[in-house]
């Protein structure tokens, strides 16, 4: 294993010097400090893990919360490109990740009792129940805490923007010439509902259009049961609409077999939009016209928010970050004269 005595010889410096620029030091000159992380890198160089920690006062251990009403796990397209972009950067940065439960073998704890079992660092929270008791003594311990598509006063959140998305999706589907437009939203208890839901009724009513009570709908994000099933409660309708939005593309997938289950064509017949971007949203035939949410960006700014406040606690203030998502146009939502 290579030292930093071997990288001191080889480069002609002392090993203090060695350390300093392995650990960024300012008071070393910017050629110096370049030449020695450079060696390291050749020579293959791992700090120790032990020393580092006693140094620190770290263990470069992040926690991830993640605990979906679907038990979709890493297969949740969404939050699983989240969550890997998280991983890449934060290992860039030298922090392990470990996901973080109530259960350590046989003995019940908290997730934040959890989190002191582990010694962690950090811990990034997304897609959980966040009026859930332990996850309210997670946010408010003394652990730096980053949340993923919601908002606590006292913590750093990175959310998708959630309203400018439906909003878009909305003026997409209203310039196909559609006014008699259905929402299907996720669960309301959860804030990316309550935002997307209160953008639609704002977009609505920007565009002077009136929709009927019935043309809203509740289902579970992810589910193609409950889909399916509020997609024929559409469907029965005196008046249809010309138009369903669902809350992921996931979901959405249960209301396109049930449309074709009525013999209907989509979009000839009917149309239809999802929301994530996924990948089977583009797959699927017709292509889904869908917002994008720009996962790895939020994956990533979580990660580096995250860091900056385990590092740097002092001088890192609680924000907002907002990443934007775009509209890809499919083949979904036809066409109607105007």
């Amino acid at each position: 294993m290579v030292s930093m005595k071997d990288i001191a010889e080889k480069c002609g410096v002392s090993v203090a010097t060695v350390s300093k620029a392995l650990n960024n030091h300012s008071d070393i000159g910017a050629a110096t400090k370049n030449k020695i992380q450079k060696s390291a890198d050749e020579m293959g160089y791992l700090p120790n893990a032990a020393a580092r920690t006693l140094k620190t006062n770290r263990t470069y251990s992040i926690g991830v919360l993640f605990v979906d009403d679907a038990n979709s796990g890493l297969t949740h397209q969404y939050f699983s490109r989240v969550l890997e972009a998280f991983k890449v950067q934060a290992e860039r940065q030298g922090y392990d990740i470990t996901f973080i439960n109530t259960n350590i073998g046989n003995k019940r704890m908290t997730y934040y009792e959890h989190c002191r079992y582990r010694n962690m660092d950090g811990v990034v929270i997304a897609c959980v129940d966040f009026d859930n008791p332990d996850v309210l003594e997670l946010v408010n311990s003394d652990v730096p805490v980053v949340t993923i598509d919601h908002i606590f006063n006292n913590c750093t959140a990175v959310i998708s923007d959630n309203v400018k998305g439906i909003e878009d999706l909305v003026q997409y589907i209203y310039d196909k010439g559609h006014r008699k437009i259905a929402y299907i939203h996720g669960q309301d208890y959860s804030s990316v509902t309550k935002d997307r839901l209160t953008s639609f009724y704002r977009k609505i009513e920007q565009l002077g259009l009136t929709i009927p009570d019935e043309y809203i709908l509740e289902a579970i994000y992810l589910d193609t049961v409950s889909t399916a099933e509020r997609t024929a409660e559409l469907l029965s309708l005196e008046e249809p609409p010309t138009c369903i939005i669902y809350p992921d593309d996931t979901a959405l997938i249960g209301g396109m077999n049930k449309i074709m289950e009525k013999g209907l064509r989509i979009p000839d017949d009917i149309s239809i939009a999802g929301y994530d971007g996924t990948r089977t949203s583009q797959i699927l035939s017709p292509k889904i016209t869908t917002i994008k949410q720009d996962a790895e960006n939020i994956g990533k700014q979580a990660a580096l928010r995250l860091i900056t406040l385990i590092e740097k606690p002092k001088t890192t203030l609680i924000e907002r970050v907002v990443v934007g998502g775009t509209v890809v146009e499919g083949d979904s939502v036809k066409q109607l004269p105007q």
